[in-house]
């Protein structure tokens, strides 16, 4: 029986979207343009976010990251990675749950120091890479200005940002000095020549950095093989969580001792982090925006209805319908009104959006007066690719439901308060 009185207030729902067609179009149309617009919008703006953060983890320490804890603050070679713990993490990546997801793994030395030449001194972030590994990690190997990258029998080489190579006014094959503490906790001098310069478009990376081979750092600073941390780029920030939760399983002794400390991007770049935060915020309270003015015109839509049917309605009651049925009636168009355009819109704003723009939006002449331009320390590129996520459209469809539900509750309240006596009574 109940069943057959929901198949009832379904049939009345649907008889009557179908008497006010013109109505029903209308607000249907706004509803299919904003929910593809609502799927343009997340897609084009979660595939220009998930650019930053590899832009970003490269430039940086990769998605997930591994270190001593007082790393991070102290920059000093004191604070370095034990063997064993760099060995852990390493085999701990090559577990077949989390290797899938691996793109790279660079184990790096990382230091403040001092490069000087004839022509003054500046500080400098001196990185010590294995060259095989970091060209499959990094950026700067592609962003070569002159010259080449580090090779794996390269001795004294140093690959140098340019705005670094300009102020110590060095050139190609042109030999410097970097100074640095070693593990003695003295000051150790290396003579250095430049093989290849480059220019990442982040100002405070073409500053400061040098690159020079694993090998030459362990020579000059007594450090052997030991890093400063171990970095993980994947094959997309979604694995972040997994692969974090598995090395700190796979390390949990190192970390419990204060050895290590594993992060994930989030935590190692907070700023990246916060910027891509407020640009969400910003896109959320837009289309915020947009789905109130249609949920305003849902329940223009099926108010009116309510109110141009109260005869109707007054006569359903007077047949046995309760109150809440009655209101029930009404919900159920709003929902289904919603429903239905609201996943006929993310239809079309998938088709459109992958047509149009699978291969990217060309943002090149928005940008082009602009020059290299950052974003929280991540180069933007100009061509941003959409990125269509399960989790993101699921989002969507229940926001538009949400809409919908909202929307429609009012007219149902109305439909439900109909007085029978009233509504008999009421010519039409």
């Amino acid at each position: 029986m109940q069943k057959m009185h929901a198949r009832v207030l379904v049939v009345l729902a649907m008889r009557n979207l179908r008497r006010h067609l013109r109505r029903t179009v209308l607000t249907a149309s706004a509803m299919i343009v904003g929910g593809a617009l609502l799927v343009f919008t997340f897609a084009i703006g979660d595939g220009g976010h998930e650019q930053w953060i590899d832009s970003g983890v490269r430039l940086g320490n990769g998605h997930v990251t591994v270190e001593r804890p007082e790393y991070r603050v102290s920059r000093r070679i004191d604070d370095r990675l034990a063997a064993d713990v760099r060995r852990a993490a390493e085999q701990a990546l090559a577990a077949p749950e989390v290797a899938p997801h691996v793109v790279a793994t660079s184990a790096k030395l990382s230091i403040n120091g001092l490069a000087s030449s004839s022509a003054g001194a500046r500080p400098a972030q001196i990185v010590a890479v294995d060259p095989v590994a970091e060209t499959g990690f990094g950026m700067v190997d592609d962003q070569i200005v002159e010259g080449r990258y580090l090779e794996p029998d390269d001795r004294l080489a140093a690959y140098v940002g340019a705005e670094l190579v300009d102020s110590l006014e060095l050139r190609l094959g042109s030999r410097f000095v970097v100074q640095a503490q070693d593990t003695e906790r003295e000051i150790a001098g290396q003579l250095l020549r430049v093989v290849g310069i480059f220019r990442s478009g982040v100002p405070a990376v073409d500053q400061m950095t040098i690159h020079i081979p694993l090998t030459t750092a362990g020579d000059w600073l007594g450090s052997q093989n030991d890093v400063t941390n171990v970095g993980v780029v994947l094959d997309g920030s979604a694995a972040t969580a997994l692969v974090r939760g598995h090395l700190e399983r796979a390390l949990a002794d190192p970390v419990t001792r204060g050895d290590a400390r594993v992060m994930g991007w989030r935590e190692a770049d907070p700023a990246l982090a916060a910027a891509i935060a407020i640009d969400d915020f910003g896109a959320y309270l837009t289309n915020g925006f947009l789905f109130v003015i249609i949920g305003f015109g849902i329940v223009n839509t099926v108010l009116m209805s309510v109110m141009h049917r109260r005869r109707e309605f007054g006569v359903l009651q007077a047949l046995g319908l309760t109150p809440g049925q009655t209101g029930a009636i009404v919900l159920v168009e709003g929902l289904t009104l919603s429903a239905a355009s609201g996943l006929l819109g993310v239809a079309l704003g998938l088709a459109g959006t992958w047509y149009f723009f699978g291969a990217g939006l060309d943002m090149s002449a928005v940008m082009e007066d602009i020059g290299d331009m950052t974003f929280s320390g991540a180069v933007i590129d100009p061509v941003i690719v959409p990125l269509f996520a399960t989790r993101r459209l699921l989002q969507i469809v229940t926001f538009i439901l949400c809409i919908g539900a909202v929307a429609s509750i009012y007219p149902a309240l109305r439909a439900a308060r109909v007085d029978v006596t009233e509504a008999m009574k009421f010519d039409r």
